[in-house]
């Protein structure tokens, strides 16, 4: 009789073992569907890497990356998104970037850089700005809303590593930039555009920074040689697009 009350208790407890068990695949998934869909539909992956051909597979959290881009940043750049969105616990990047790229220090490499600063920057235009490099002189040419953005514009290339002088021949056609409505950037994408946008400068590339964003507020925590590279980060920081204020916690070596 207890022998029968046990083999009934267990037959009891069987199926509910099961169903808890079959549930939890089930919630796995519905969390690895919403992190696929999170870093899809981000900022990035919509404008940045649109032309881009990419697949994006999570797994119990883990990222994989898959596809092809054209510019080797837009590899960095992916990566640093799905590493910044929710629910990610690591990702594994196996993108390749399909086109040759130039050779390090060479002209075509400090032309690369320099649109990729002026990309991810708002108060400068890297679609108004035609760049062409010489003996790593840079020339500027196209148009500039103002005369304080042909100046910011002369500003940021000076910091492009490489780059041994700049000749700005941009006109200013006093023209403003329409802002886009309703455009809205996720906090994944502000800081792996601030994370890469630092990897571009000259003065920053070397850092080593933490960021972090919520509700369009970063953080950055880290070392500055000195107050001007502290103050530096900042102001590049904050010229994301997206960003709402910059908390600058480094410290000044």
């Amino acid at each position: 009789m207890r022998h029968s009350r046990i083999f009934l208790n267990a037959a009891l407890l069987a199926p509910a073992a099961l169903i808890l068990v079959a549930g939890l695949p089930i919630h796995a998934s519905d969390q690895d569907s919403r992190i696929e869909s999170t870093i899809k539909n981000s900022y990035n992956f919509k404008a940045y890497l649109a032309g881009d051909n990419l697949s994006v597979k999570s797994d119990d959290g883990v990222v994989t990356l898959n596809g092809t881009v054209a510019l080797y940043y837009h590899k960095a750049l992916a990566e640093e998104t799905a590493s910044n969105t929710a629910g990610v616990k690591s990702v594994k990047n196996e993108i390749e970037v399909k086109t040759e790229q130039p050779a390090e220090r060479s002209d075509g490499w400090i032309t690369m850089k320099v649109k990729g600063v002026l990309t991810f920057h708002k108060n400068v235009s890297a679609t108004d700005t035609d760049v062409e490099t010489n003996g790593g002189v840079v020339t500027l040419k196209g148009k500039a809303n103002s005369q304080a953005q042909k100046e910011l514009t002369t500003e940021y290339v000076k910091d492009v590593e490489g780059v041994k002088e700049v000749s700005n021949q941009m006109t200013v056609s006093g023209e403003r930039r329409r802002a886009t409505v309703g455009e809205q950037v996720d906090d994944a994408s502000i800081t792996a555009q601030i994370k890469t946008s630092l990897l571009f400068h000259r003065s920053t590339h070397s850092l080593a920074t933490k960021v972090s964003t919520k509700d369009g507020v970063v953080h950055i925590w880290g070392e500055a040689s000195n107050a001007a590279e502290r103050d530096l980060v900042s102001k590049l920081a904050t010229d994301i697009n997206g960003v709402k204020r910059v908390e600058n916690h480094m410290n000044v070596k």
